[in-house]
């Protein structure tokens, strides 16, 4: 999800901080166009949604969140970069109205907040040192090699992990993307699981320390080989503002512009296509 990974980045706005007491409760859409400021949140990664070295909001989330933005009147947007894992729990305590970040959309998170349809589609990948020394190809081998995986706080890859049975002492948790490259080159695990598309983000500004794992085979969990849709994700009590998000995406996605948009962060053709094979509510069932 970048130029360069950056720490200070992670906390590059502040967060609305509920007093004490106080209820959160999140703005409905009729108030947000009153206010004409939309609160947005990123978790700082590439290509899904982070703030470039100017300050600038970028990825296939922002990107066409700043169009749906326009669309429904909205003039500015108020962003904010916060680690994945706190995502929705900032979205519960009304810190932003919208989380611009392609989160995987999942049953045991719709449980806890609502969805956008479907964004984008994406695959999954291994970060592993130069030379791939221990010839680590999936993740399925993780659950009898003793080898160490990396994930991110948060992310779905630990489901998939756990779904595979590999043993809870060989998984080890990470804030951010950020500290992946340090974590693989220096042995503290020997692969990162995260998508493809973060992957090889991290490869190339590795500067040589790690690469993508060649001849990756795509995890398979009950039978069927993983693939995440990721979409914006609100606060239960904002499906107006979803609906209305909704109304546009679907408007969007049937232009060349929303292609350009996601082409242009690395996405393939398969993945915009698969962005229609499954609904939220699809998702959100298993």
């Amino acid at each position: 999800m970048k130029t360069t990974f950056k720490p200070w980045l992670l906390a590059a706005a502040a967060a609305f901080t509920l007093g004490p007491g106080a209820a959160a409760q999140a703005a409905d859409l009729a108030a947000i166009q009153k206010s004409g400021t939309l609160r947005v949140a990123v978790a700082n990664e590439i290509p899904y949604g982070y703030m470039d070295l100017n300050g600038e909001a970028k990825g296939a989330g922002p990107d066409v969140i700043k169009h749906i933005a326009k669309a429904l009147g909205i003039k500015d947007i108020a962003w904010t970069t916060t680690n994945f894992g706190s995502l929705i729990p900032g979205l519960q305590a009304d810190r932003y109205d919208v989380v611009a970040a392609e989160m995987a959309i999942l049953p045991q998170r719709c449980e806890q907040i609502i969805y956008s349809e479907p964004n984008s589609s994406y695959g999954e990948g291994l970060l592993v040192a130069k030379g791939n020394p221990k010839d680590i190809h999936d993740f399925e081998s993780f659950a009898t090699s003793g080898n160490k995986v990396a994930i991110m706080a948060g992310a779905d890859q630990l489901e998939m992990l756990q779904a595979l049975k590999v043993p809870a002492d060989q998984i080890v948790t990470i804030s951010n993307n950020a500290d992946a490259i340090s974590t693989v080159s220096t042995g503290r695990a020997d692969a990162y699981a995260a998508t493809s598309l973060t992957v090889s983000e991290l490869a190339a500004k590795s500067q040589g320390k790690t690469e993508a794992a060649h001849d990756f085979k795509d995890p398979v969990v009950d039978g069927k080989v993983v693939r995440s849709w990721g979409g914006f994700a609100f606060s239960k009590d904002s499906a107006d503002l979803r609906d209305a998000v909704n109304k546009e995406l679907a408007k969007f996605k049937k232009t060349q512009a929303w292609k350009d948009i996601l082409h242009g962060y690395g996405f393939s053709e398969e993945d915009t296509t698969q962005s229609f094979a499954r609904s939220t509510a699809q998702l959100c069932a298993g």
